[in-house]
């Protein structure tokens, strides 16, 4: 966390959250993410060639996970120049002195070390244009990925998601940590033979990826109910409605106290116990300008969020299990780096002596064996 809440003003100074991304967005053929994002798509290349000169009839199911588009904002110079002439490299909605900021978005300001830094319109139209250049990028490893799956004729269905956006500068926000929709809002594609494919606008949730996933592959999630609130896409992408609203939460950095968010229809609902509560109408007011829960003829409408917000939300106990789980990560932290440490991520063994050709292989059966597709 940039803060702990624990110690909300207390800023970590190798956080990398800072401006400096913004100051120092640019070109460069490779930075240590874009040597991650290359290496990830090559591994994900080699295992769907993998998986498909296997003899295994079980199903199997691969994530691909990038680190793009993010910040810092550094792209390769081929994608940089798609975006030479790019309209939208200064955001919508202006900075607002930082007086005149809701109170979350100071404590985002401040985590960021925005006194540190002076960012102009230049650093502003730099950062964008990374950012979009690394969704090409992107794009393009995604094609290569798509294109083997292809050209190894599997059949798959395709989910494509990400974890959370970028606010690029709109309100003088950058990152993510914040519940407008810059941050909040991310793409949900998924391609399958069992969805009826179309644009839905109805508002979802990433929770809901683990049920649709399980309704796919035919697994009962009952016995788990209680652990999830999501629900599966499916029967939404046949067009049934969808009746539960989108629930968030944050307890990360820049936060002081929990905030939770409810996503109804064209209404979200903010709340967090420091702070006035905010109502955007999204339809109406796309850019989230207008709080209307101080306005009195949305006084029933904010009513309603606010008894529903309550009735699902016991803040004084989410409050105090964040601060006690940071309370013990705090007390383990320093021994677990101390000896024989090993960071929690995957880590892939690579037989090196069972792949290509070795002395002990026989050749004709390897080369018969490790062919996709093997012919017609």
């Amino acid at each position: 966390m940039g803060h702990s809440s624990r110690k909300p003003s207390e800023r970590i100074d190798w956080w990398y959250h800072n401006l400096g991304s913004v100051t120092g967005a640019g070109v460069a053929e490779i930075t240590n993410q874009l040597e991650y994002d290359d290496e990830v798509a090559h591994h994900a290349i080699q295992k769907i060639y993998d998986l498909g000169r296997q003899a295994d009839e079980r199903p199997w199911c691969l994530t691909v996970s990038f680190t793009h588009p993010h910040d810092p904002y550094v792209a390769r110079r081929k994608y940089w120049d798609l975006y030479e002439d790019c309209e939208h490299l200064l955001p919508d909605v202006a900075s607002k002195a930082y007086e005149d900021l809701d109170p979350h978005s100071k404590r985002l300001f401040d985590a960021n070390d925005w006194r540190n830094f002076d960012i102009l319109e230049d650093d502003i139209r730099r950062s964008r244009r990374a950012y979009f250049a690394n969704i090409s990028y992107l794009d393009d490893k995604v094609g290569e990925i798509l294109d083997v799956l292809e050209a190894t004729r599997q059949e798959a269905a395709i989910l494509f998601v990400s974890d959370h956006g970028d606010m690029l500068g709109e309100r003088g926000l950058w990152f993510k940590m914040s519940f407008f929709e810059g941050s909040a809002r991310v793409p949900l594609m998924i391609s399958a033979p069992s969805l009826v494919h179309g644009v839905i606008t109805t508002p979802v949730s990433t929770i809901d990826v683990c049920p649709t996933l399980c309704d796919m592959a035919g697994i009962d999630m009952e016995a788990v109910r209680p652990w999830t609130t999501g629900e599966s896409l499916l029967p939404l992408s046949n067009g049934e409605a969808r009746t539960n609203p989108v629930l968030m939460e944050y307890a990360a950095e820049g936060s002081y106290a929990p905030l939770v968010a409810v996503r109804e229809g064209r209404y979200k609902f903010i709340r967090c116990v420091l702070d006035p509560d905010q109502l955007y109408d999204l339809e109406s007011d796309p850019h989230e300008l207008d709080n209307l829960a101080v306005d009195p003829a949305h006084s029933e409408l904010v009513e309603q969020m606010q008894k529903q917000v309550e009735a699902r939300w016991d803040f004084e106990r989410f409050d105090a299990e964040v601060r006690r789980s940071q309370a013990q990560r705090l007390v383990v932290y320093d021994a677990l780096r101390r000896g024989a440490y090993y960071p929690w991520d995957y880590q892939p063994l690579q037989k090196a002596s069972e792949r290509y050709m070795r002395n002990h292989m026989d050749l004709n059966v390897l080369e018969a064996s490790q062919r996709v597709p093997r012919g017609e």
